[in-house]
């Protein structure tokens, strides 16, 4: 087991994994590098967390998953399983291509879009994919890492969870 301390506080393992859902729905693993601090009961975001948060250094084990063939560098990010039952048919679409570390929602908005605009954005990826959209996709990815206010919410909140679409 992998120890990394800051100050009095310890992450208890370095790495974070947790089942996602890939191309064709098929369930693996994604790898990622911890950022949340558990201390008895509370849940918290140490700043060194934060950082990795903001720079995506978090992702970095998907390298791991990409080299596997369960991922590629861009596409939709993977969902949890539970959002399966929740997707109307166009939503589903997500599923036809592998997912990435980076995608199309990630570099207009990320956290700043409702469920709604994300999945949108993840079904329009699918119909238009291209190698020069790809490209397009990761030169922008790397400006917005230098860039947290267009992508990032103001507060630490994460998305809520995803429960379909309203109509």
């Amino acid at each position: 087991m992998l120890w990394w301390p800051i100050g009095k506080l310890v992450f208890k393992k370095v790495y974070f994994h947790q089942t996602r859902i890939g191309l064709n729905e098929k369930p693996f693993v994604i790898w990622k590098l911890r950022t949340l601090l558990v201390d008895g009961d509370e849940t918290s975001i140490p700043w060194i967390g934060r950082i990795a948060r903001k720079t995506s250094l978090d992702e970095l084990p998907q390298l791991w998953n990409v080299l596997k063939g369960e991922m590629s560098l861009v596409g939709p990010r993977p969902l949890l399983p539970e959002y399966l039952t929740y997707y109307n048919q166009t939503q589903r679409t997500r599923h036809q291509v592998l997912p990435g570390i980076t995608g199309w929602a990630q570099v207009n908005g990320r956290n700043l879009q409702t469920w709604e605009e994300r999945l949108q954005m993840d079904a329009d990826y699918v119909k238009k994919q291209s190698f020069a959209l790809d490209l397009k996709i990761i030169f922008v990815t790397i400006l917005r890492l230098f860039d947290f206010v267009s992508t990032h919410r103001t507060t630490n909140e994460s998305m809520p969870p995803f429960r379909g679409t309203k109509i």
